[in-house]
């Protein structure tokens, strides 16, 4: 599987790093560490990712602004996005499902729910649950 994240804290680059070596389900890991020229940079990825990860604050282009360029390019249309943030409350969660997002993961990320949560977005199943 492969995963495209974009995320500007640098620790949780090096979590993310380290998650994804450690598991085996993972085969490529893409990381922007911010949102600058993101359309131009985003269809240069290769290969294309099966699940995107984008952290809301982020700039210049903040996660859902990310999102909804995401949703008019026709390569990226179908893929799974996923929004991480440590600033997850339930009116939170419902902006994050209106703007499109097909789930949401808690930071700090919990490895053994994160690798679950990723597995059943890949199935088709939406995940909104904000515990750790």
């Amino acid at each position: 599987m492969n995963l495209f994240y974009v995320e500007d804290d640098k620790l949780s680059r090096k979590v993310m790093r380290l998650m994804v070596a450690d598991t085996p389900e993972f085969d490529t890991l893409t990381m922007f560490e911010d949102s600058r020229d993101f359309e131009n940079r985003v269809v240069q990825l290769d290969p294309k990712p099966d699940v995107i990860l984008l952290d809301i604050h982020v700039k210049p282009l903040s996660g859902f602004e990310m999102l909804s360029k995401l949703k008019t390019m026709d390569d990226f249309q179908t893929i799974p996005v996923v929004a991480l943030t440590a600033s997850v409350m339930n009116e939170e969660v419902q902006q994050l499902k209106s703007a499109g997002f097909d789930g949401v993961v808690a930071k700090p990320l919990n490895p053994d729910r994160f690798v679950n949560a990723i597995e059943r977005i890949m199935q088709g199943e939406n995940i909104w649950t904000i515990t750790q």
